[in-house]
């Protein structure tokens, strides 16, 4: 029986003895395991302060604020096109084309000597020198006003399906056994004289075939002097009445 008690009692000496043994083994690893981990994470910190040491002050303040960003760029402006109206094409009497000025283009003029001055000396083809005629002979002792509405008269009948589609057409039409433009049926040569008048009439012809507005006579295809009285101005309407001249516009 007493050995039967120490047994007990040396058997439960040795479990206590045991148990704290395995508690002081399961303590000393959990504090092992500790102290390496904080080991490591040292060591980690450690190298990471010595490579942050290594990189230069200029990098570290890059890194830092980040990557400068590009300004944002302006969208590029698309230009718009520019549509030109289509020219006005003219068949003239020699069956050859010519082209009108550009209606997208209008020629500002003022009605005076010393503007038409300003202007390039005139030239031109075929249909200029006929306006020049016509304007030197029909209108050179009018206004200057007067001399661009003659004009005006001619170019209107070039534009009018009732006319010949040039100049020179207009100018020098018949009908009814006289023509349309008295000094082409005068019997006389048509020679100018006078410097100074062909001149200007050059300058005006130039100008109003280069696409000068045509304000003056409010589409008058017809003109008299005042000192006559022509049958049909009794049929169509009286436009304007500029200097010795009256205009008319055909129904």
């Amino acid at each position: 029986m007493r050995l039967k008690t120490f047994s007990i009692t040396a058997a439960a000496v040795l479990c206590l003895h045991v148990g704290a043994a395995i508690a002081d083994v399961s303590l000393s690893t959990s504090t092992n395991a500790t102290s390496l981990i904080n080991a490591q994470f040292a060591s980690l910190l450690g190298a990471e302060h010595r490579a942050v040491d290594g990189i230069s002050t200029a990098k570290r303040t890059a890194m830092a604020v980040g990557p400068k960003l590009a300004p944002p760029q302006k969208a590029a402006k698309i230009a718009k096109p520019v549509v030109v109206p289509a020219k006005k094409e003219a068949v003239v009497a020699d069956g050859s084309k010519t082209i009108a000025a550009d209606p997208a283009k209008p020629v500002l003029i003022e009605y005076s000597t010393a503007w038409l001055y300003t202007q390039s000396a005139p030239a031109g083809d075929a249909q200029w020198e006929c306006l020049k005629t016509a304007l030197y002979f029909e209108s050179r002792g009018e206004s200057l006003k007067g001399q661009f509405a003659v004009a005006e008269v001619i170019l209107n009948r070039v534009d009018s399906a009732a006319y010949p589609n040039s100049v020179c057409g207009v100018v020098n039409q018949g009908g009814g056994g006289s023509c349309q433009f008295s000094y082409n049926c005068d019997g006389q040569r048509d020679v100018m004289h006078e410097r100074g008048a062909a001149d200007l009439a050059g300058r005006i012809a130039r100008v109003m075939l280069d696409g000068a507005p045509r304000g003056l006579t409010n589409g008058a295809t017809y003109f008299h002097s005042r000192a006559v009285r022509p049958s049909w101005a009794n049929k169509f309407p009286q436009t304007a009445a500029i200097g010795a001249h009256l205009f008319y516009r055909q129904p």
